[in-house]
């Protein structure tokens, strides 16, 4: 039997379609699930021939048992006979790897994939198998999704952070930003927060960058009051500190390639002498460096390496002394941590 080149879809038959029929589907964003296992599924929005939208949650997995159902009962080889189609190639399986970078590299492949198949003529488009992957389930429709990357808000212009900011919030994952207006979060990161811009996105400033962000990545605190408009009472922005059991580290990692900043939220009072066993732990997973130094720089600007927790008693003691200089956000440690490599000694000022 000959196999039917692709048909080009009749316009009287697609007419004759239900509403409910899906037209197109593109993945708007991916998120991982650490239950377990950690597995990633996308999420795709699913537009109608009715113009309806919706969003559907779907692991790579889901799109090979469809794609193996529709070989059994399409393909040439699987039944000689009328009802055959060129069914789109499938992104094959990965055993091994990183999974978001996995399901990151499977975008473009997925979006052609599904833009395929439902270009395949009407008669496999009301194919119980294919309605039934892109049908929004219960499930699908009790799911919050978080930011779509897709959907961000209208950029604007990023005004100077100020530095009396009311809001601290610790970021719980990581966010790489795409656009010049966004900012790149890692999970731990402390961020000052300036306004709501829409209900999922927030802006606020990291390590001396303004940008915006996804709500959904960040543990907040504090909530924002509802509306960030004068007539509430400017007076309540005063009120609006994060508890002051939370406080704000900022730490260095040196290197010779350059500095990588961190700030660090804790459920600390500001006041608190850490230990030098519980500081070193945080640097060496914070920076995920193993063999490291802790330092502080002295009133001189000297790099002074810590030892012990008397070294830690003389740090704090002395960013008494010149803390008050500095301008620092409300809830920041007036001493910082510079951490480096412990074999390397050239960052000290030492003259022998």
């Amino acid at each position: 039997s000959m196999s039917l080149p692709q048909q080009l879809r009749d316009e009287s038959d697609f007419d004759q379609l239900p509403d409910n029929i899906p037209v197109t589907a593109t993945i708007a964003d991916i998120e991982e699930k650490k239950g377990f296992i950690v597995y990633c599924r996308f999420v795709i929005e699913v537009k109608t021939k009715g113009n309806s939208k919706y969003l559907i949650y779907r692991r790579y997995r889901q799109f090979f048992t469809l794609h193996q159902s529709l070989e059994l009962k399409y393909s040439a080889e699987a039944q000689p006979g009328y009802y055959i189609c060129q069914l789109p190639t499938l992104p094959g399986k990965v055993f091994m790897g990183n999974k978001k970078e996995i399901a990151e590299s499977r975008i473009p492949e997925l979006n052609n994939y599904m833009k395929r198949l439902l270009c395949l003529p009407t008669w496999v488009l009301l194919d119980d198998l294919i309605r039934m992957f892109f049908y929004q389930t219960e499930l699908d429709s009790q799911q919050v999704p978080r930011a779509l990357r897709r959907l961000r808000p209208p950029t604007r212009k990023v005004y100077e952070p100020t530095h009396n900011l009311s809001f601290l919030l610790p970021a719980v994952f990581d966010f790489s930003s795409s656009g010049r207006l966004e900012l790149s979060l890692k999970a731990g990161d402390v961020i000052f927060l300036l306004r709501r811009v829409n209900a999922d996105w927030l802006e606020g400033t990291v390590r001396d960058k303004t940008g915006i962000f996804p709500e959904s990545f960040v543990n907040i605190i504090k909530p924002l009051p509802e509306s960030d408009s004068d007539e509430e009472g400017g007076a309540s922005k005063s009120g609006n500190r994060a508890p002051s059991s939370y406080s704000c580290l900022r730490c260095y990692l040196l290197q010779p390639e350059g500095i990588d900043t961190r700030d660090i939220c804790v459920e600390e009072d500001l006041s608190i002498q850490p230990s030098y066993k519980d500081l070193l732990s945080q640097m060496r997973g914070i920076f995920q460096v193993e063999d490291i130094a802790l330092n502080y720089r002295d009133p001189e600007g000297d790099l002074i390496r810590i030892l012990d927790d008397e070294d830690i008693a003389l740090m704090v003691q002395e960013s008494k002394q010149t803390g008050s200089k500095v301008k620092r956000p409300v809830n920041q440690f007036p001493w910082e941590l510079l951490v480096t490599h412990a074999k390397d000694l050239t960052v000290y000022n030492t003259e022998y």
